[in-house]
């Protein structure tokens, strides 16, 4: 039996995937890592609550066969390029580092379509930055998810997003697959498949490639 350790428990692809862990038989224990409690009470969840930027502080918390990170902001929301950065490359690249020498082998990472560390867009860059150094740390597998626009309900509002999913509504059904609106619920069964699959490496999975698990 195994542990699994997700971080962004409260996010779409994070408040779907704790569940689908949560069920999974073949995990013995989830360990939660989340900046305030959760309310889920279930006789498998562990939580650690931090800011993240104390993870060295519970280092010994942080044990887990395969690590999930669903770990993301906006720059609106984060405040600035410099906040964003620390969310969205900072703090998972730290929690790969930390999990890995703790003995971690699959390390699963929400990005986003586009990602690329050579992008002119400040947000596809950090997402493409993020990927390459933790493809550095060493994991025996590593597998990167970039989703198109996901959809679900957030807890906060973000006006872009209800201006694109309006878009998508309308136009979803001449969209090319890979650029097609896709659920969180999705991603996050795609990432639940490829932590069994046992393959040692790095693999990208692609919009198109994870809405292949869409209920």
């Amino acid at each position: 039996m195994k542990t699994a350790l997700i971080a962004g428990a409260t996010g779409l692809v994070g408040s779907f995937l704790l569940e689908d862990l949560l069920m999974d038989n073949r995990y013995t224990y989830v360990v939660a890592v989340t900046r305030r409690a959760l309310h889920t009470k279930h006789p498998k969840l562990m939580q650690v609550v931090s800011d993240y930027d104390h993870l060295d502080d519970l280092a010994e918390q942080l044990k887990a066969d395969d690590v999930f990170c669903c770990l993301g902001t906006t720059i609106r929301k984060a405040g600035s390029k410099q906040a964003f950065r620390k969310v969205d490359f900072e703090y998972p690249l730290k929690l790969a580092q930390i999990t890995c020498k703790n003995g971690a082998r699959n390390f699963l990472l929400v990005t986003a379509l586009g990602a690329n560390p050579a992008s002119k867009i400040f947000y596809n860059r950090v997402k493409g930055e993020a990927e390459e150094a933790i493809r550095r740390v060493g994991f025996f597998a590593f597998h990167i998810f970039r989703p198109s626009l996901l959809l679900g309900n957030r807890s906060e509002h973000r006006t872009g997003e209800a201006a694109a999913k309006w878009f998508y509504k309308i136009f979803n059904p001449v969209i090319p697959l890979r650029y097609k609106a896709i659920h969180a619920r999705t991603v996050a069964r795609a990432m639940v498949h490829f932590a069994h699959t046992g393959q040692p490496g790095v693999f990208i999975h692609e919009s198109d490639e994870i809405q292949m698990f869409a209920p």
